[in-house]
């Protein structure tokens, strides 16, 4: 079992940048490929990026390239996801979560095994 808890959440302006966090617990968390997700008010949970256990692959939805960046550090047992840039649509909460099996690129929502519960992003224009 792996616990996972989203951090570094807030209010910036267009713009901006914030790093979030994420952060396991319980069983280590290095095998695991960990992604991101985002949910806004009213729509469904989208694919944000994803990072391979070793930190040397890493995926990126289309529309997000460039803008953000998936890092890991496993001894910290902890993966983080740079947001610059960020616009207003950003908006939403964002989890994290960790998939033991897997076919990469990993990118569904079932593909996933462990949930955090999300930290709020709130992008002000």
């Amino acid at each position: 079992q792996v616990q996972l808890v989203e951090s570094g959440g807030g209010l910036v302006q267009a713009g901006g940048s914030l790093r979030v966090a994420c952060a396991a617990s319980g069983r280590t968390f290095s095998p695991y490929v960990v992604g991101w997700f985002r949910q806004a008010p009213g729509k469904e949970r989208e694919f944000v990026a994803a990072i391979s256990w070793t930190g040397g692959f890493t995926y990126y939805a289309d529309s997000l390239k460039g803008r953000f960046t998936i890092s890991r550090d496993n001894a910290k047992n902890t993966v983080y996801l740079q947001m610059n840039s960020l616009k207003p649509e950003d908006t939403a909460v964002y989890y994290c979560a960790a998939a033991g099996t897997h076919t990469w690129p990993v990118v569904h929502i079932t593909d996933y095994d462990y949930w955090g519960q999300g930290t709020q992003v709130t992008v002000s224009s």
